[in-house]
């Protein structure tokens, strides 16, 4: 079990895979790109196997969501998908991805036995897509939200950020489209994770001016705390239901009460937070040998010392060194 001093359990295990992308999402990182690790430097496939099967077999995790970067990036991804889901006990799988590569991938990722995925997509109008993410491939990501949603991995779960100047006057139409296409729509607050630190909380579209632009058009129904559980994003039925669309809202509605997540970066290091300043390493245990069981004891040492909050409402938060594209959203 992976227990904190506070009495939360992780339960949801966060896998980056790599932390290249083929997108420069403005929110995330410049328009030259970082400097992206070394390859002895990551994860082996082997060595991710063998860490998500410690976390599955010893440690209590029930759920995996692959990140990235952008993990369909990762040559050997739709292997490690197969190889986990042969875990006994085998966990929920799923994947974040940009949606570029899901068009010629999403048949076999299915097939290895993910379960379903989530795509960012901040637009649907080509042109603002091109300015938020520095690249022309909309029609790509279209494409790709449309062969998962036929190849089963649903639900497809579509997330949005919101920007000032750009697309913060889409909220609605989203939605619509979202409806019309039978994808869950979850709108996130833009966080402090960028590789250039220009996030500035003036500018951020909060959780109540989305909320207030979708009620412009729509009826929402919250479903509640009870419904919700440790889930990050808080949801509400549109127009009586089925249909429902999330917010994140991570900086202005912070959930860190109910967190039950782990995370993993590409290079091996376990993070108790997506906004943490601390890391402890598991690459260097693996590469010298350590058996599980120690490696287990180091993962729950690392998660006894977790904070209570990510601490984003403290005027003296300091943004991680590493970018989200580091450590995996």
């Amino acid at each position: 079990m992976l227990i904190d001093t506070y009495g939360r359990v992780a339960t949801d295990l966060r896998v980056s895979l790599t932390d290249r992308c083929n997108l420069r999402c403005t929110y995330c990182m410049p328009e030259e790109g970082l400097q992206w690790l070394a390859k002895p430097d990551l994860l082996t496939d082997d060595e991710i196997v063998r860490l998500i099967d410690i976390a599955v077999t010893s440690l209590g995790i029930e759920e995996v969501r692959f990140t990235g970067g952008e993990p369909l990036l990762r040559p050997g991804l739709v292997g490690i998908v197969e190889r986990v889901a042969a875990l006994d006990p085998r966990p929920q799988m799923s994947l974040t991805t940009n949606g570029i590569g899901l068009k010629r991938t999403a048949a076999a990722l299915k097939a290895a036995g993910l379960d379903r995925v989530n795509v960012s997509l901040d637009t649907l109008r080509p042109d603002v897509f091109k300015a938020l993410t520095r690249r022309d491939r909309h029609k790509d990501v279209i494409e790709g939200l449309h062969a998962a949603r036929d190849a089963g991995l649903t639900p497809v779960k579509v997330n949005c950020v919101l920007m000032p100047g750009l697309n913060e006057d889409e909220a609605p139409d989203l939605l619509a489209w979202a409806v019309e296409h039978d994808y869950e729509l979850r709108f996130i607050e833009q966080m402090p994770l960028d590789a250039q630190h220009g996030w500035k909380r003036e500018g951020m579209i909060t959780a109540g001016e989305i909320l207030a632009s979708l009620r412009t058009r729509f009826e929402l129904t919250a479903e509640g705390d009870e419904a919700r559980g440790s889930a990050p994003a808080e949801r509400w039925l549109v127009d009586g239901g089925p249909h429902r669309v999330g917010v994140i809202a991570s900086v202005t509605r912070p959930f860190c009460a109910a967190c039950d997540r782990t995370r993993l970066t590409a290079d091996g290091q376990v993070r108790t937070c997506l906004f943490a300043r601390e890391e402890t390493d598991l690459r260097a245990a693996l590469r010298s040998g350590a058996p599980d069981e120690e490696i287990a004891r180091i993962w729950r040492l690392a998660m006894w010392g977790k904070k209570a909050g990510a601490g984003l409402d403290d005027p003296s938060f300091v943004q991680p060194d590493r970018p989200m594209s580091a450590i995996g959203g």
